[in-house]
């Protein structure tokens, strides 16, 4: 009979992978919550594409994690 796997070292490299992950969103997010670092009086077309730009990468992960867009099956 063959033995399980011990996935001990996925699991630990999973984790640090989403303690990794949880970071980055949670400094997306209180860069969102600031506006980006930028004066909203001051916003112009130029921020709206660089914006745009973010929103685009951060699609295509959701799309892949929620199976949509170009991902769908």
């Amino acid at each position: 009979m063959r033995k399980p796997a011990d996935n001990r070292q996925a699991l630990d490299a999973f984790i640090a992978k989403k303690v990794e992950f949880d970071a980055m969103l949670g400094r997306l997010q209180t860069l969102s919550s600031d506006h980006f670092n930028w004066i909203p009086d001051e916003i112009t077309w130029g921020h709206v594409g660089t914006l745009g730009h973010y929103a685009e990468l951060l699609k295509r992960i959701t799309d892949s994690a929620f199976q949509e867009g170009e991902f769908a099956e």
